[in-house]
């Protein structure tokens, strides 16, 4: 499937997306706008103000979602959380610092109070900051959107806080209340849609679906659960908006291709060069520098990790990035080593 290009000052994302040759591999990194970032350190504590905060005021969310525009990066994410959609549906996380919710949803009664929403209704701090990015933006270069997948938030959701390793109130969810967890995955996959769709609408170019947990998540699990879920977002979302999916660490790449995404974001140890094959010239890849060697590895080394991952795709149908978010720790001249490197990188 092909998808529309606008005119844009580098649309070297969208080109690749299609599969369209390209002068050089478009770059961008997940998490590019904080955390490592001095400067986004330095605003943060300028601003004093909570992630919670920071989130809901588009007078921050836009200057701070286009600080990588001075590093060279070829698309803008607007700085937004996964967990933002869910306030309005009833589960408000506060962030102490991590997100914590105060009542778990751990029963059949707690998934029955979710709320459908209107996005343009109760996230109008959304809106604004897309539309701002874009007038800021200028045309020069795409603005993406994302979503958490419903798997992912609903881990969040069922665990109360940052599901880290086990996930043991969700899965004992899914064990013991099964149709309670079917009716939440249903609730959720809906408002993705509908939260995607509506990004679109006020004006990104793309979007990404995060599995954040992906590597915990059994394959069992993901084709009965989890895939079902993914297939039917990128079969809903409009017509006009390609779709990301990024599984963390992604460990059932067969499955990743038949979920309808556009462009599949790898983890360190994919091939990208046999994902490409497998997708028959209508999947694009993302990826897949590892995100640990940013934070521990010299400049030289991410240069070369860099130049070793273009070559395998060619450079056709391939957005550069790292197999997860940048890290806090990741060294500021690496991430602009790694961005220097790509922009410095043609096809031949």
């Amino acid at each position: 499937m092909s998808f529309p290009i606008p005119s844009l000052d580098n649309d070297l994302l969208l080109r690749a997306i299609n599969h369209q040759e390209v002068p050089r591999v478009p770059v961008w990194m997940m998490r590019q706008a904080g955390r490592a970032d001095p400067d986004y350190l330095a605003y943060r504590e300028k601003a004093g103000l909570t992630l919670y905060e920071l989130f809901r005021a588009p007078e921050h969310a836009i200057p701070i979602s286009l600080l990588p525009r001075r590093f060279g990066v070829d698309a803008i994410i607007m700085y937004q959380d996964i967990l933002t959609p869910l306030e309005p549906m009833g589960a408000v996380f506060h962030f102490t610092p991590g997100p914590v919710l105060a009542e778990p949803v751990r029963h059949v009664d707690h998934v029955k109070k979710l709320n459908p929403f209107d996005p343009s209704q109760e996230l109008p701090y959304v809106e604004q900051t897309i539309k701002g990015l874009n007038a800021e933006l200028s045309g020069s270069m795409p603005l993406l959107g994302f979503a958490g997948s419903p798997f992912t938030l609903a881990a969040f959701m069922v665990e109360g806080k940052s599901p880290g390793k086990g996930m043991v109130n969700t899965f004992a969810l899914l064990d013991e209340q099964p149709e309670a967890f079917a009716d939440l995955m249903d609730r959720l996959t809906r408002m993705t849609i509908d939260y995607l769709n509506y990004q679109k609408e006020m004006g990104v170019h793309a979007v990404q679906l995060f599995e954040s947990v992906g590597d915990q998540i059994p394959r069992d699990v993901y084709e009965r659960v989890v895939q079902p879920s993914h297939e039917r977002i990128f079969s809903e979302l409009r017509a006009d908006l390609p779709g990301i999916l990024f599984v963390r660490d992604s460990p059932f790449p067969d499955l990743m291709l038949k979920s309808g995404a556009a462009v599949l974001s790898m983890g360190a140890g994919a091939d990208l060069r046999s994902v490409l094959d497998a997708g028959g010239g209508k999947v694009a890849v993302q990826g897949n520098v590892d995100n640990r060697l940013l934070a521990g590895g010299t400049p030289d080394q991410v240069a070369d990790a860099v130049r070793d991952c273009l070559a395998r795709t060619g450079g056709r149908g391939h957005i550069l990035n790292l197999s997860h978010g940048l890290l806090p720790e990741t060294p500021f001249e690496n991430v602009l080593k790694f961005v220097e490197t790509a922009i410095n990188s043609s096809n031949g």
